[in-house]
């Protein structure tokens, strides 16, 4: 998938066809993205019709900006993060609320877990996240992340990698497949960060019969302004506000603040507190934004045909 242009994969061969001019008249995420199923028109020249999706993981920078297709009809979202000065929990409950806005479910991958110091410790960070939240801790270069991740996998599936540059998410897709679908790049010796190595968004498929989407590195990430509410992230933080005196508590310095007491005594991070607030001002601003938007025509609909076996 690239900016004027998309690669399909048909029974007969991968056709490499540009998009036509009726794709740029709607919204981005309106156009056809990777992970679709589409129909062509009868000389397979064109893109002339897409079907309706399951599910659309997107994004929008920080600071505004259109909405981003990145990947639609997605099983589970495997976010990479490395186990070393990258990883941020920030930007984890970032991607947790881009995957349960488009009800996808979300499972944490921590790499590099070879040079790790204090693993159980990353292991523990990213869970505290979610009660829920599954948390898989793999070497990218071993065999055995295939079995580690096998419960997300399967004929007919689709998994999409997301994650910084750098964090192995290239080096992961290729061991899940066996072999060098992806190029990959060396750490910098300065920061043990990775080079930047995969340059579009695309499909690969494993032996098994997985659709891996595999995607370069995401440098912002911002919310959209549809049903993302930070909500859906921050239960323990909503749990602890329903409890406040107030109704209206801002959680600042009124009394009876649950949330407040809580970060006082050691129960709550307040980190959590700054992150859910950061998401909530993001996510109004990209509402109001929407709600002054003029809507445009709807995605062309369609019957999803069955998975590929």
């Amino acid at each position: 998938m690239q900016r004027t242009g998309v690669t399909l994969r048909t029974p007969d061969a991968d056709l490499r066809l540009p998009l036509g001019g009726k794709w740029f008249r709607d919204d981005t995420t309106e156009r056809p993205t990777v992970g679709d199923w589409v129909q062509l028109d009868a000389a397979r020249t064109q893109i002339d019709h897409l079907f309706a999706r399951r599910n659309l993981l997107q994004r929008r920078e920080v600071h505004g900006g259109a909405a981003q297709a990145i990947a639609a009809n997605v099983d589970a979202l495997l976010v990479v993060t490395a186990c070393n000065d990258e990883f941020n929990l920030s930007r984890l409950e970032r991607y947790l609320a881009l995957a349960r806005e488009a009800g996808v479910l979300p499972v944490v991958v921590l790499t590099k877990v070879d040079l790790a110091d204090g693993l159980p410790s990353f292991i523990a960070m990213a869970q505290s996240l979610g009660a829920d939240l599954s948390v898989v801790a793999v070497n990218a270069h071993e065999p055995s992340a295939v079995g580690q991740l096998e419960p997300w996998c399967g004929p007919g599936r689709t998994i999409a990698l997301l994650g910084s540059s750098g964090v192995g998410k290239s080096t992961l897709l290729n061991t899940l497949a066996g072999n060098s679908l992806q190029r990959t790049g060396a750490s910098r010796e300065s920061d043990d960060r990775g080079r930047h190595t995969t340059s579009h968004r695309s499909l690969h498929v494993l032996p098994d019969g997985t659709l891996v989407i595999d995607s370069p590195g995401i440098r912002e990430l911002g919310v959209i302004e549809t049903a993302a509410e930070p909500d859906v992230v921050f239960d323990d933080v909503l749990a602890l506000a329903a409890t406040c005196r107030f109704s209206d508590c801002r959680h600042q310095s009124e009394p009876g603040c649950a949330v407040q007491t809580a970060i006082h005594s050691s129960q709550l991070d307040p980190r959590r507190l700054a992150s859910y607030r950061k998401l909530q001002e993001e996510s109004s601003a990209a509402r109001l934004r929407e709600q002054m938007k003029p809507r445009s025509g709807r995605p062309r609909k369609g019957k999803l045909p069955p998975p590929s076996q």
